[in-house]
């Protein structure tokens, strides 16, 4: 099938006529040069159980932080009432600190994405999209509304249906962009804000896929998420199933490839695509040219300040979804590493993101609102030299006791507070250690 070339139509660009910026980006046209939107017309060859069967086959796991397989989580969709919307939300927020890996695909290759947004709406039977894009990227902004634009001109989304009537099922998809809150991208505090509401997250259930956007059924998806649904449709889920690697534990597997966005002290900091897997000291030495300066690898936040650290011994850790059980760390999250040398101050480190998270949480839930005051005051009176030895051992007890995993909380944002916290301190001990005073102990009581 020929898909047509773009016509004008009356949708109003949000970027100023002859931006110079875009000029880089992959525009429709070219898209389709080399084989874009081709999955899209296999996709809508099949039915849309057929779509989700085939992407639950491939065990795509989530890309955005959690891991959760994509055609599961479509799978829990209720059937078709005809009563209302049904929605998909794509999340770009992309406000965890140390991860850009999905500006990237915005950046350069948009119409992948929109690609994988169409394919899930025609599996999942949603018949509205919105993209939910953080509120800083202004660049990105601008690339993504004109992909849009060029989609509908094709008649890729709009009432005529999927691929211009291709498939009668029609899907309107919409840009909408965030005030700039970390919490918005948590899903249902993202559901929140595109409601007009302050961004808290909800209490769960009723889950989104059940109750979501506006009441209705909801799928929440991450753009490499997404844009990983049409190279599966393409190729079939022998290809992907030969990247990656099987689970250490006998768990789910971590197959398929995955962007890896890597900060820090590195010689050439970048985003690359590898698969699951590659260890860490791989990703460094062979991808980023090594660690800056020559000097020696300290330890590195996992993939994103919430999942917590590796410590100086696990650089060859496997880049997967089991390095929460092999490393003692919460999990991948969206495996981007920020990586530290050997100067790296990991006290320092530790009070700015606990810092970070103190500013960044919503409020809704007590432990999380204060305890994340607490440990940040606890780890500035250690760095500035004046707590003892019960300070550290309270900060431990502070961060450890926030949480789902306590049942305090609903959201994870507590959580990243305590791993991050808790994964330094104890991989750290001694720089802590050597921050603190002794506890005075009078010797009456010392000597009971």
């Amino acid at each position: 099938m020929t898909l047509p070339e773009p016509v004008l139509t009356k949708r109003i660009p949000c970027y100023p006529h002859g931006d110079t910026s875009l000029r880089h980006v992959v525009t429709y046209q070219e898209y389709v040069a080399t084989g874009g939107y081709k999955a899209l017309e296999s996709a809508l060859d099949m039915e849309p159980t057929q779509v989700i069967a085939l992407v639950k086959d491939a065990v795509l796991r989530g890309r955005g932080g959690a891991g959760f397989p994509a055609g599961l989580k479509w799978s829990f969709l209720p059937t078709v009432d005809g009563v209302g919307s049904r929605y998909l939300c794509v999340n770009c927020d992309e406000a965890e600190p140390g991860t850009f890996k999905d500006r990237l695909l915005v950046d350069f290759d948009p119409h992948l994405v929109l690609e994988g947004i169409a394919i899930a709406c025609h599996a999942c039977q949603l018949d509205v999209a919105y993209f939910f894009i953080r509120g800083e990227y202004h660049h990105q902004a601008r690339v993504l509304e004109r992909a849009i634009q060029e989609a509908y001109a094709a008649g890729i989304f709009g009432m005529q249906g999927l691929m211009r009537g291709k498939s009668k099922f029609a899907v309107e998809c919409h840009l909408h962009r965030s005030a700039g809150a970390y919490i918005c991208g948590e899903e249902t505090g993202l559901l929140e804000a595109l409601e007009g509401k302050r961004g808290w997250p909800r209490v769960k259930p009723p889950f989104p896929a059940v109750k979501g956007l506006f009441g209705r059924p909801t799928i929440v998806n991450n753009v490499e998420t997404l844009a990983a649904v049409p190279p599966i449709i393409e190729r079939g889920t022998a290809w992907w199933k030969s990247i990656g690697v099987e689970s250490r534990f006998g768990g789910m597997p971590s197959w398929g490839p995955k962007l890896m966005g890597v900060s820090g002290h590195v010689v050439r900091p970048g985003v690359f695509e590898v698969p699951l897997g590659t260890t860490l000291r791989s990703l460094v030495d062979d991808w980023c040219g090594g660690m800056r300066g020559g000097k020696r690898f300290k330890g590195a936040i996992a993939g994103g300040v919430s999942m917590g650290v590796l410590g100086t011994d696990q650089f060859d850790a496997a880049m997967d979804f089991d390095i929460g059980r092999a490393c003692d760390v919460l999990g991948l999250g969206t495996a981007c590493p920020t990586i530290f040398d050997e100067d790296t101050d990991m006290v320092a480190v530790a009070r700015n993101c606990a810092r970070f998270f103190m500013n960044e949480s919503c409020g809704q839930c007590t432990p999380c609102r204060e305890g994340s005051g607490w440990v940040y005051k606890l780890l500035l009176r250690i760095e500035q030299g004046d707590a003892t030895t019960s300070d550290l051992d309270l900060l431990v007890e502070v961060a450890s006791s926030m949480g789902l995993s306590e049942g305090t909380t609903i959201c994870g944002l507590a959580d990243g507070t305590n791993w991050i916290v808790r994964t330094i301190v104890s991989k750290f001990r001694s720089e802590f250690e050597r921050r603190v005073k002794p506890t005075f102990v009078p010797l009456h009581v010392a000597a009971r």
